[in-house]
């Protein structure tokens, strides 16, 4: 076991982890704005609706994320109109090509927890904001939408670890993030061991900050359920 080597690679891997954090934030906030819309229509009434929106959450769920990310990288520049139109710029670019698939995969797993959070609210709790003349936009914010995010919240707090551990799969489109770094190194240094579990020691450390910060989100957010005497101590 070669400790020097670890010592001196954890600076040039934790670069590498701030891209991967990068991949996951930009996907996380482009996900959830498609997300929203799509638990909406997957709940809808109407078919011409709500069953596009299921063809859409089954195909990214269906199918790997590699596969996707491969169809935009090399799929569209298959395309003499796309390589003329003005999305070329960005769709030539694996940065933008991973940030596409990530969101378009999160967004689809996203849609279905909020689909079932929203699900899972009571009818009776509804049927009370209409009787008092609530509009559907007034019930969704103060009804529905607070308690779809608690009840999603543990789901998507595991959405996000497993994309974090998803974005290693940027490395096949050329990004050098976490686990490309650290595969560019291991072709030098022919020491795949010790570089492969400080990757996953940083991994673990990553996905330990984010369980506590949705932890503490959870935790903040359902005060009201906990008696009060444990509240009363909670806030010293």
């Amino acid at each position: 076991m070669d400790i020097n080597l670890i010592i001196e690679s954890v600076p040039k891997l934790l670069k590498g982890a701030l891209l991967s954090l990068e991949l996951v934030a930009l996907s996380m906030v482009l996900g959830m704005l498609l997300a929203i819309p799509l638990a909406l229509f997957r709940n809808s009434r109407k078919s011409w609706i709500r069953v596009p929106a299921y063809c859409y959450i089954y195909f990214f769920r269906a199918t790997p994320l590699l596969v996707q990310m491969f169809l935009v990288y090399y799929g569209f520049s298959q395309f003499e109109a796309v390589r003329n139109s003005f999305l070329w710029p960005i769709l030539r670019e694996a940065y933008w090509c991973a940030i596409i698939a990530f969101t378009l995969n999160t967004s689809a797993y996203t849609g279905e927890i909020l689909r079932g959070a929203i699900s899972s609210v009571k009818w009776g709790q509804i049927e009370a904001g209409r009787s008092v003349g609530m509009s559907k936009y007034l019930q969704f914010r103060r009804i529905i939408g607070p308690q779809a995010v608690i009840l999603g919240l543990p789901g998507y707090s595991n959405e996000i670890i497993l994309l974090l551990k998803s974005s290693s799969l940027a490395s096949t489109i050329t990004l050098m993030e976490l686990t490309g770094l650290t595969r560019n190194i291991i072709a030098i240094t022919f020491k795949p061991v010790e570089l492969f579990l400080l990757a996953g020691i940083i991994y673990m450390s990553l996905t330990f900050v984010i369980t506590r910060v949705f932890n503490l989100v959870e935790h903040k957010i359902t005060t009201y359920r906990r008696p009060l005497v444990e509240q009363e101590i909670s806030q010293g």
